[in-house]
């Protein structure tokens, strides 16, 4: 009876022009890099059902291009913000690094 009483919501990730104005507007990027950081972050979500429970959020993202703006090496914000935010397993870690270092 306390299931009934709540109201689920189901959120879905933003589209790719959307979440990528977002990721510029947010994390102060370039569109170039935005756009790059989103191509990552659709990489991550493939990897849900594959050992992570959720890829990466439009947060998460946003997080990372703030590290990147600041000068940070994006495959390493990537590392940062993302990747050791979503697990903490050593091959999940390895294969999102993997994934951060083929997009940039």
């Amino acid at each position: 009876s306390t299931r009934q009483r709540f109201v689920a919501l189901e959120f879905n990730y933003p589209d790719p022009a959307l979440e990528q104005r977002i990721v510029e507007a947010e994390g102060g990027l370039p569109a170039e890099m935005a756009a790059r950081l989103v191509k990552f972050g659709a990489h991550t979500r493939n990897l849900k059902g594959a050992g992570l429970e959720e890829g990466a959020s439009t947060r998460l993202l946003v997080n990372a291009g703030k590290l990147i703006n600041a000068g940070v090496a994006p495959a390493v914000a990537c590392d940062t913000a993302v990747a050791h935010a979503l697990t903490d397993d050593p091959e999940l870690l390895q294969t999102i690094h993997e994934l951060a270092s083929a997009v940039f």
